[in-house]
């Protein structure tokens, strides 16, 4: 069966996510002083904050009344590209909500947003801001490496994603989670099959096992201790540690994430089993008070 329409875009990756939380003073100064990250641009309701990385910005945080994601920004390699993928998200008679052209927003870029099939804000953009290069010797994160979603339905979510976004499936976690690329990052979104639709986590990236560990030692100075790692996760094969931030949001470094050979991978159905969710074995069950975190709160409904 051929498709009439083929992806919108060939996304090169994860840019970076908003966060949008009415803590807004308090995450803020989280990110910048615990978390690590650097303020590029600050302002009365919002703050741009990047890592190591060639990205302008890694994170948005937005001062808003609800909580939750904003919006997730993708890498594109042309303002055309940005262009093409209007005239083909309009094909499926999906209409931008901004856009294609110059983006009137920190950073940059020349791009576009529409809302995908459950409501959630998505940016494509080429042409952003440069920014001046940073030491990576810090243990400190590189930038966003993936985002897992709460979907209500998964088979929907991972058919839109591959479909219009053009994302490849990687592995399966059961038929709970999917895990979708953009490029040889093992994943860059991650679907979790929910009650209702929300974040549920933003990966920030380490360098290396050595720099995941150390940053771990940073936030320990600071009082924060993970919520559940650190281990190693079966599918995907990255270390992971994850922590609530002020807002309530869950927010996890990570590092070694699998390198996909296109042609050779083949994806994988993970069994649900503590041996497989942590290869490691020490992190012990997820707790319920993390669970709750991540489960988070329905998108669009006022707290």
């Amino acid at each position: 069966m051929s498709h009439p329409h083929p992806p919108i875009a060939r996304l090169r990756a994860l840019r970076s996510v908003e966060l949008l939380t009415p803590s807004f003073a308090e995450a803020a100064d989280f990110y910048e002083d615990a978390w690590g990250l650097e303020v590029v641009e600050a302002e009365h309701s919002a703050s741009w904050l990047r890592g190591t990385g060639d990205e302008h910005h890694a994170l948005q945080l937005t001062r808003s009344d609800r909580t939750g994601l904003g919006r997730l920004s993708f890498a594109v390699g042309t303002p055309a590209e940005v262009d093409e993928a209007a005239r083909r998200l309009e094909a499926r008679g999906i209409v931008p909500v901004a856009g294609p052209g110059p983006l009137d927003q920190v950073g940059g870029g020349y791009g576009l947003r529409f809302a995908d099939h459950e409501g959630r804000t998505v940016e494509l953009s080429a042409d952003t801001w440069a920014v001046p290069p940073r030491g990576r010797d810090g243990a400190v994160p590189v930038g966003v490496t993936h985002a897992v979603l709460n979907t209500t339905d998964i088979d929907a979510s991972v058919a839109f994603y591959r479909d219009v976004l053009g994302l490849r499936v990687s592995d399966w976690s059961e038929h709970q989670m999917a895990f979708l690329r953009c490029n040889a990052d093992h994943h860059c979104v991650a679907f979790n099959q929910a009650e209702w639709v929300s974040l549920n986590h933003v990966a920030y990236e380490m360098s290396s096992i050595d720099h995941f560990m150390r940053g771990l030692g940073r936030l320990r100075h600071h009082g924060i201790v993970p919520q559940w790692g650190p281990g190693r996760h079966g599918p995907g094969n990255n270390t992971f540690s994850y922590f609530t931030d002020p807002t309530g949001l869950v927010c996890e470094y990570t590092s070694e994430v699998a390198q996909v050979v296109e042609d050779r991978w083949i994806a994988k159905v993970w069994r649900r089993v503590p041996e497989l969710s942590d290869l490691w074995g020490t992190a012990g069950p997820p707790s319920k008070e993390i669970r709750c975190h991540m489960a988070g709160r329905p998108e669009g409904v006022h707290a």
